[in-house]
C-alpha cells in the first residue's frame, strides 16, 4: 500500500515526530494550520514527513511556548525578529505579562484560602453567600467575613440596596461613626448635648439608608450586633461604640417623637 511505502532518508512521519517531542499528531497538524511549523515535503501517500531541522524549529516553538508565548506571538512577534534587541524587548515585555500574571494567581490563592476559611466556619453550603464573600474578596473589602453571619433575606435586601461602590461607601461611613462613638464616650460627651445629638441624627439616617426604612429589620439587626459570632475583637469595639450610640439614639428618638419599632408618632 502507498501508505506503508518506505519513508526517503532523512525524513520522518508526523508520528514519528510527535513521539520524539512529546507532542501529539494532531499538536503537528494544528502548527501547521496556524503557520508555524509546515512539513518539509509529503509522501506519495499523502504522509506528513519532516526533517531535522523541522524538529529544531518544533523545539523552538514548544519552548517559546513554555516561556508563556501564545501561537499568535510566535508566528507573528518572535520568528520575524532579526535582531537580539528586538528578541530582547519581547522577552521584557513577556515578562511583564508573567509577573502580572503571579500577581494574579497570588491573590486568587490568597482569596481561596480565606474563602475555604468562611466556608468551614458556615453551618451549611450556600454557593450565593460563597459568590458575595468572593465579590468583596476581589473588591479588598476587609469585613468579607461578615457576610456568613446575615441570612438569605438580609443579603438579598443587601444585594438589592448596594452596588460594590456604595456597599464598600456605607461600611466605610458605618466604621466612621463607629469610631467616632467610642471617641465621643472617651471625651466625655454627654449623649444629650448637641454634638451627641448630631451624631445620632447622622447614626439613625445611615440605618434608615441600610434597612431602606424598613424597621421590621431593626429586631434582627440588633439581635446580631449583641452576638458574639462576629469575634471577640468586633464584639468588644461595637460594645464600646454603643456605651454611647444606645443612649444618644434613645434621647434623640424622645426629641423626634420616634418608636423605632413603631411607626412615627409625629
Amino acid at each position: 500500500m502507498d501508505r506503508y511505502r518506505a519513508i526517503p532518508q532523512g525524513y520522518m512521519t508526523a508520528g514519528a515526530v510527535a513521539k520524539k517531542m512529546g507532542v501529539t499528531v494532531r499538536t503537528l497538524q494544528h502548527y501547521d494550520r496556524e503557520g508555524l511549523l509546515s512539513p518539509s515535503a509529503t509522501s506519495e501517500g499523502g504522509r506528513r514527513l519532516y526533517t531535522d531541522k523541522d524538529i529544531i524549529k518544533l523545539h523552538q516553538i514548544l519552548s517559546l511556548k513554555h516561556l508563556g508565548f501564545s501561537l499568535v506571538d510566535i508566528r507573528d512577534r518572535l520568528i520575524p525578529l532579526d535582531t537580539p534587541n528586538d528578541v530582547a524587548l519581547v522577552l521584557s515585555e513577556q515578562a511583564k505579562s508573567v509577573r502580572e500574571k503571579i500577581a494574579d494567581l497570588t491573590e486568587a490563592l490568597s482569596e481561596i484560602e480565606a474563602l475555604k476559611t468562611e466556608v468551614l466556619e458556615m453551618q451549611s453550603v450556600d454557593f450565593k453567600k460563597y459568590a458575595d464573600i468572593i465579590v468583596n474578596l476581589e473588591m479588598k473589602n476587609s469585613f468579607y467575613w461578615l457576610i456568613k453571619h446575615f441570612d438569605s433575606e438580609t443579603l438579598d435586601h443587601i444585594r438589592s440596596r448596594f452596588d460594590k461602590e456604595s456597599g464598600i461607601t456605607f461600611m466605610q461611613r458605618f466604621l466612621r461613626l463607629q469610631d467616632e462613638a467610642i471617641a465621643l464616650q472617651a471625651e466625655g460627651i454627654p449623649a444629650e448635648s448637641q454634638r451627641g445629638q448630631q451624631f445620632a441624627e447622622e447614626y439613625w439616617a445611615l440605618i434608615m439608608e441600610f434597612t431602606g426604612g424598613d424597621t421590621a429589620m431593626l429586631p434582627k439587626l440588633i439581635q446580631m450586633g449583641q452576638g458574639d459570632a462576629f469575634g471577640q475583637e468586633w464584639t468588644q469595639k461595637q460594645a464600646q461604640a454603643n456605651a454611647f450610640i444606645e443612649p444618644a439614639l434613645g434621647t434623640y428618638f424622645s426629641n423626634e417623637g420616634i418608636d423605632p419599632f413603631q411607626e412615627e408618632t409625629t
